[in-house]
């Protein structure tokens, strides 16, 4: 059996968890887990506003979950790594075994 993690890892997480398991937030995601897209992009895909998804981008970023890269005044956004994009792949092989 695996130890159980420290306090303050399993905070870590809990905030992860917390701040991926948003609606929007979790479009966005999917939006962007293939290629960087601008934040035009991911409006016209995720289709809510642009300040909207402006603000959640901005979450996701502070928490670690997106990168961006700028090209002249536009910013592209990406999945930060391949862990962000295995943790939904997983979360929805999960959810989706039990349709």
């Amino acid at each position: 059996m695996s130890k159980i993690p420290s306090d303050e890892i399993l905070d870590r997480m809990e905030s992860v968890l917390n701040i991926a398991s948003d609606f929007t937030r979790l479009k966005i995601m999917y939006a962007i887990m293939k290629e960087e897209k601008s934040v035009s992009e991911i409006v016209e895909e995720v289709g809510a506003s642009q300040s909207l998804v402006s603000h959640q981008l901005s979450v996701l970023k502070n928490a670690d979950l997106v990168s961006t890269r700028k090209d002249g005044t536009k910013v592209f956004y990406r999945l930060a790594d391949e862990h962000v994009d295995m943790l939904l792949k997983i979360v929805y092989e999960h959810v989706s075994e039990k349709e």
